[in-house]
């Protein structure tokens, strides 16, 4: 069962990610979305620091001689959360997903394709690479779609949804290369809790800034809407990050990426009962599209794995 483990809790993230991403892409219809990541990940890092204290306090001094690598992690941290919650507020949800999620796996590929240590080292095989090619067709189609006007929600701006789409770039590779560095220190012998805990540091110093700084108001007026914020960012964003988090330490980069790369499908069926999103064809088949190329992948790279069986010859 143990094995198990890495793939069913990447797998609950990716089904709580559906009911976050549409749940969220509401919210911000009327709630700043950098006061949402400063509630969510403040409460993140406070309860995890008091778990890592109590369970493992000798975790912290594993990070230790580390500070590059944490870094990277907490920058490449704050990119992605920050450039994905304001697609999120341009963009249908189900493609925001899939984009993102696109990302994943791609940059994987790139990566070990120019042979960064960072990314996997085996190269991928031709059947793999027909997956590929598709994921990133369906990103370029879900561009079209966007900006054509076909998707279930209407364009409000082009150039705020043009930017939103270039960020879902940005996010979709700083969150990949976010949960490299995340599982370099988790290799390292860092538990997930004190991961948890020092790695939305640079997110929380950015939303802070973002929310003090300029004037414009949170959307937040009552205890009880914050409480509600509060409740859903522990339930869609902080807990599932954790399982996410303890998921990708027991798999392959790719393979985590892949799991995750399911998510779109579960968005689009969700957001139908969001009264905002209209079902869109286009969109629906773009996404098919991807989870397709997303089989392909999983089924070339369980050929693979899998070892033959030894001939015998008999003389």
């Amino acid at each position: 069962m143990s094995e198990l483990l890495g793939p069913v809790l990447v797998l609950v993230f990716t089904l709580s990610q559906a009911f976050r991403d549409v749940y969220f892409s509401s919210a911000f219809q009327k709630f700043d979305f950098f006061a949402v990541i400063l509630l969510a990940f403040t409460l993140s890092t406070m309860i995890f620091a008091i778990v890592a204290l109590v369970r493992s306090p000798g975790d912290f001094r594993k990070l230790r001689g580390q500070g590059g690598t944490m870094l990277a992690a907490q920058i490449t941290t704050a990119l992605a959360w920050s450039s994905f919650f304001f697609a999120l507020t341009q963009i249908d949800p189900s493609v925001v997903n899939a984009i993102h999620c696109a990302m994943g796996p791609l940059v994987v590929v790139v990566l070990g394709a120019f042979g960064i240590s960072l990314a996997q080292r085996t190269a991928p095989t031709p059947l793999e690479r027909v997956g590929y090619i598709g994921m990133a067709l369906s990103v370029v189609c879900l561009w079209v779609v966007v900006l054509g006007g076909y998707s279930g929600l209407a364009v409000k701006s082009t150039g705020a949804t043009a930017a939103g789409l270039a960020l879902l770039a940005v996010s979709g590779t700083s969150i990949t290369l976010s949960l490299l560095y995340c599982k370099r220190l988790q290799d390292n012998g860092v538990g997930a809790d004190a991961l948890t805990t020092v790695r939305y540091g640079g997110l929380i110093l950015f939303a802070a800034a973002v929310v003090f700084l300029r004037d414009r108001p949170t959307g937040i007026e009552t205890f009880g809407e914050a409480a509600t914020l509060a409740a859903a960012a522990l339930l869609l964003i902080v807990f599932p990050l954790y399982a996410l988090q303890v998921g990708i330490g027991r798999l392959t980069p790719l393979t985590a990426n892949v799991v995750r790369a399911l998510g779109p499908v579960f968005v689009f069926v969700l957001e139908q009962f969001d009264g905002r999103i209209q079902y869109s064809l286009p969109v629906l088949v773009c996404i098919l599209i991807y989870s397709a190329s997303v089989i392909v992948c999983n089924l070339a790279r369980g050929w693979r794995d899998t070892p033959q069986p030894a001939v015998s010859v008999s003389r």
